[in-house]
């Protein structure tokens, strides 16, 4: 622990980093589950004590005068769907701009529970030629960090698995409104 952002997350909330952020220059990391905007409070604190450079994906209905302020000093860049200039080739041109620099977003898109998870972050991942970073948040333990990175995303149905695999035992804070991608 080196940073305020350490303190208030490990000594003052009591949650523990586990995994170690891996030796990569840029990805796109996902971080679940998502059912709290707590998730973002522990998320932004986690990789400020982590030092990684990074930004979060937000929808764009989140940007409306004056939460846009906030957003922005969080960190945050609206992203739209899926037509014209989607977040897909939004996120791209970043990456292939920036020497460094950690995409982060929620891949179930949303708080409530859903059974198939936006796979705009494996496009993203794909289409820039960059890893996923495999990030959680565990309430039960009160664990946040990194379950693994997936290198290989030549083939969507086994990324897909392997991240179910790693998040099957992690507990959400409002466990009924998280399932892992069931429908993918």
């Amino acid at each position: 622990m080196n940073t305020i952002y350490g303190f208030i997350l490990m000594k003052i909330l009591c949650w523990k980093i586990s995994g170690d952020f891996p030796n990569v220059k840029k990805s796109i990391v996902i971080f679940a589950p998502h059912t709290s905007y707590y998730d973002a409070l522990y998320g932004k604190l986690y990789f400020n004590e982590i030092r990684v450079k990074h930004t979060f994906l937000s929808k764009k209905e989140l940007f409306f005068f004056p939460m846009n302020i906030l957003m922005k000093c969080y960190g945050s860049i609206p992203v739209r769907g899926v037509t014209g200039n989607n977040a897909v080739y939004q996120v791209t041109r970043m990456l292939e701009e920036k020497e460094s620099l950690h995409i982060i977003l929620s891949p179930e898109g949303t708080r409530a529970k859903v059974t198939k998870w936006n796979k705009g972050f494996y496009y993203m991942a794909w289409k820039a030629k960059v890893p996923i970073v495999v990030g959680y948040l565990d309430y039960q333990k009160k664990e946040i960090g990194v379950k693994g990175i997936i290198d290989n995303l030549d083939d969507l149905g086994i990324v897909i698995s392997q991240i179910n695999t790693m998040y099957k035992d992690v507990t959400a804070k409002y466990p009924e409104k998280y399932s892992i991608d069931v429908k993918n």
